[in-house]
């Protein structure tokens, strides 16, 4: 009566579909939870750098109305750290460099300001295999000068 019992359990047919599903569960799961993971951080990293490209956008537009080399220097840095603050992106060291040279050319010459955005990100939150805690993302803007502006 024993064996006949042994017999029972070894003919249920959902028997042995459990256990398969349960390893199924314990592979599928964290494969899909990384993907997961990568996806949320690639979409970071993608907004990230589009903000980083509009604060630069932002600063050169800001330094090509500035009448001065100081101020348009000063109004460009400004710009891009608001529009950085303003989208909400957190950078480790950020580096803002303005190149204002063009507002002191004389009146009737063609020339720009170009602002470039230097920021390191934070990816360590994210806590993925073999990615670092940190990337590098830069972006350049020119905008030109109205050479017809006033002094």
């Amino acid at each position: 009566r024993a064996d006949h019992g042994l017999m029972r359990r070894a003919e249920r047919p959902g028997a042995e579909r459990g256990m398969s599903a349960a390893v199924e569960a314990v592979v599928i799961v964290p494969a899909l939870l990384l993907f997961v993971v990568l996806l949320l951080s690639l979409a970071r990293l993608a907004l990230a750098e589009q903000s980083i490209g509009t604060a630069a956008a932002a600063g050169a537009r800001a330094a090509s109305l500035a009448r001065t080399v100081g101020a348009a220097t000063e109004q460009g840095r400004a710009a891009a750290l608001l529009t950085l603050d303003e989208h909400d992106v957190t950078c480790l060291d950020p580096r803002i460099r303005v190149d204002a040279s063009g507002v002191g050319r004389a009146v009737g010459t063609r020339a720009s300001v170009s602002v470039a955005v230097d920021c390191r990100l934070n990816l360590s939150d994210l806590a993925l295999p073999l990615v670092p805690g940190g990337i590098q993302v830069s972006a350049s803007r020119a905008s030109p000068v109205d050479p017809l502006r006033g002094g």
